[in-house]
């Protein structure tokens, strides 16, 4: 197994610290640092810093398995910059939707975690290795990239419409995937950007 690129390094190191450190801090820490709804004690910083908290074990858990999975050998292809890049494109671009959703919805409640940059990683991994095959933990069936991407973002839009599973930001995880998709394209120059970037 190769060595872990210093990025997905670093993020998975910062994510494990600030959960330490938020069991000792207690609600404060999410007060300062949880994305919060427009008018509900939103702080500008938190449009980032929220990326790297979580509500639970298992929750980091399985967002750091995750960003271990799809984010250490996108770095390797991409390189620490554009990995960089493409990872704070995807958090970003999930807590602009979490803040649209939040504000139309009325919600007063905060939101936290890495799903909405792994959910870019996802995305990104499955158009850069659409065949190869994966073997996710639910369900455990072998199944091309593509396919596993496409899945789970189905399932994020109808759980996000129909209000399943209420207390998982669902939007946010779509509003990650879209980042990360309009950052390839960017990135292609493809529609809507113009001009190749490579």
């Amino acid at each position: 197994m190769p060595p872990m690129p210093p990025i997905t390094r670093a993020l998975l190191l910062i994510n494990v610290a600030a959960f330490c450190i938020g069991i000792f801090m207690g609600p404060w820490f999410t007060r300062l640092l949880g994305l919060w709804p427009l008018g509900h004690g939103f702080l500008p910083w938190q449009v980032g810093t929220y990326a790297f908290l979580h509500g639970s074990l298992g929750h980091l858990f399985f967002n750091m398995l995750g960003l271990w999975m799809f984010g250490s050998e996108l770095e390797r292809l991409w390189g620490r910059q554009r990995f960089m890049q493409f990872y704070a494109a995807s958090v970003l671009s999930a807590a602009g939707a979490q803040l649209l959703v939040t504000w139309l919805l009325g919600s007063m409640y905060p939101t936290v975690g890495a799903s909405g940059g792994l959910f870019g990683l996802l995305l990104a991994y499955g158009m850069t290795y659409p065949n190869r095959t994966i073997v996710p933990l639910i369900p455990p069936i072998p199944m091309k990239a593509k396919v596993f991407v496409a899945i789970y973002g189905g399932l994020e839009l109808l759980m996000g419409v129909t209000g399943s599973a209420s207390g998982v930001a669902h939007f946010a995880h779509l509003g990650g995937m879209l980042g990360g998709f309009l950052m390839l394209r960017y990135w292609r120059g493809q529609s809507p950007f113009s001009g190749r970037r490579r």
